[in-house]
């Protein structure tokens, strides 16, 4: 494919601090150029000047819902046609039905990344908003040309929901894998990466660390979970300390000062599911083994008594003795680190993925020109 090729990214809220994937394949691509396009912008450490908004200002919230309704927008249309892209790469099922009109009426495919609840949770909302969705999950599937599944779990999900296998790819998000590790002494034993809904788990982490001795845990993020968990942690003396969202720099150099990286993810109450949580593989890359759960593409990226530790979803038992060992077995901790290193390098770096993400770009656009 020509460089001159281009590719519209389109997230529907641009963009929230916690989809660093969506940024980064995005500005790592070498063969595309991406422009990034939203309805709506979300202000965060990964927002943009040069994000195209199609409705940014309070007094567009009717021509926003007529988009959410109908899934039409001359104006939408129009700022597509204007950035004259080769494709569009919507992130997340939803997100791609309301392009999906646009892209088609100008002539252009569409590739969807499905995550995680959209087609888990979402799905099955009840009443009038569950038939919806349901019916504009059919009408995406349909419209777009391929459909990327974040890890095999959600593969096999989205099929379930009705889309086509043959056009359903599994591509793995990447990760920065840093050249060197940085030399930095452990600040943290545990740390928890992630928004404070069900699905994280974090409550089952304040449970298990309250089984243990002393151990510093660090937690970051925000949600709507987090006053209760913090009230858990206090009420069980657990040692936490709670910063909030942080700019992907920090939680970087945070991570890196960490022992171990808790993830202890499950099937929320609602039914939501992770896909593959990429903070599993950024702590691969900086060499800290991760405790966490045999749940949705998680063990594709952690290797049980390999790269790191895995237990039952809602096992507060074992993600309490899985800490304890990590925390009092330096040898095994280093070796997992460095196995996970090595994982994460050989399947999940960011800048392969994006190599084989611009593949499969040329490979939609060639089969439309086929077609043509």
């Amino acid at each position: 494919m020509s460089p001159d090729n281009r590719v519209v990214i389109w997230r529907s809220a641009l963009l929230s601090g916690s989809e660093t994937f969506v940024r980064n394949h995005g500005d790592h691509l070498t063969r595309w150029t991406p422009a990034y396009l939203g309805a709506t912008r979300t202000e965060s450490p990964l927002a943009r000047e040069t994000d195209v908004i199609a409705y940014p200002w309070e007094s567009d919230r009717l021509a926003f819902l007529r988009l959410r309704l109908t899934g039409e927008s001359p104006r939408l249309r129009r700022l597509l046609a204007v950035a004259r892209p080769d494709l569009v790469h919507a992130h997340f099922a939803g997100d791609g039905w309301l392009v999906s009109d646009s892209a088609r009426r100008l002539g252009v495919p569409l590739i969807v990344t499905t995550h995680g609840h959209d087609v888990t949770r979402q799905p099955d909302s009840d009443g009038l908003k569950g038939v919806r969705y349901r019916r504009n999950l059919r009408s995406v599937f349909d419209r777009a040309s391929l459909i990327i599944a974040v890890s095999e779990v959600i593969r096999e999900r989205a099929i379930a929901r009705g889309a086509d296998p043959s056009r359903v790819r599994v591509h793995h998000t990447g990760v920065p894998v840093p050249p060197a590790l940085p030399s930095v002494s452990p600040s943290w034993d545990v740390t928890f990466i992630g928004r404070f809904v069900d699905k994280k788990g974090a409550d089952d982490l304040v449970a298990a660390l309250g089984k243990l001795g002393p151990a510093r845990a660090l937690f970051i993020g925000d949600g709507p979970l987090r006053p209760q968990v913090e009230a858990q942690a206090r009420s069980l003396g657990v040692d936490a300390t709670f910063t909030g969202a942080l700019p992907p720099a920090e939680v970087t150099s945070r991570l890196a000062a960490s022992r171990i990286l808790a993830a202890p993810s499950r099937t929320a109450a609602d039914g939501d599911t992770e896909g593959l949580p990429t903070t599993v593989l950024e702590a691969g890359a900086l060499g800290v083994p991760v405790v966490s759960t045999f749940h949705s593409g998680i063990p594709e990226a952690v290797v049980d008594g390999v790269t790191g530790l895995l237990g039952g979803e809602r096992d507060v038992e074992a993600l309490s003795a899985n800490i304890g060992r990590l925390l009092s077995d330096e040898p095994l901790r280093e070796r997992l680190g460095q196995a996970a290193r090595a994982h994460v390098a050989s399947n999940f770096n960011l800048a392969t993925q994006s190599r084989r993400l611009e593949d499969l770009y040329d490979e939609v656009v060639a089969n439309r020109l086929q077609r043509l």
